[in-house]
């Protein structure tokens, strides 16, 4: 399956990035290095991909678990390399899930899943980053939380 992307530079540290599906976002750098500060900076559209990619494979797992979801927050956090490239040497994710009588089997096996097998992003960032994660299991009807 072929996926396209295109970046074009509007000015200083500014450009426009549009993806096949024709979605666009600006990515500019931090006034440090010359950018203007209106947009996301490269290496932070990679931990959104992280977050949105194991997101969407807990919730597609939990919905043919059957499980009742009414929330799930996805938090990622980044550590990278002092030196360049700088990549990511550590990455943790958070997930926050909320729902009714929620299986805390289930909901651990969905993260699994999407940290072993589904999630393409971590598949790939796993060969730098070591990827750690905790799970918060939040009943809807009373906020508390299973960990």
């Amino acid at each position: 399956m072929k996926k396209s992307a295109n970046v074009t530079w509007i000015r200083d540290m500014q450009f426009v990035a549009e993806a096949g599906s024709g979605h666009a976002i600006v990515i500019d750098g931090d006034p440090a290095t010359g950018g203007r500060n209106t947009g996301i900076r490269p290496m932070e559209l990679v931990l959104q991909g992280l977050a949105g990619c194991t997101a969407m494979d807990v919730i597609l797992i939990l919905r043919k678990k059957r499980q009742n979801v009414t929330g799930l927050e996805v938090r990622v956090e980044g550590e990278r390399a002092e030196n360049h490239p700088k990549v990511y040497t550590h990455i943790h994710i958070t997930y926050i899930v909320r729902g009714k009588r929620l299986s805390e089997k289930a909901v651990n096996d969905a993260v699994t899943l999407s940290k072993d097998k589904y999630c393409s992003v971590s598949a790939m960032l796993k060969s730098t980053a070591e990827i750690t994660y905790d799970v918060q299991i939040l009943d809807a009807d009373n906020e508390e939380a299973n960990v």
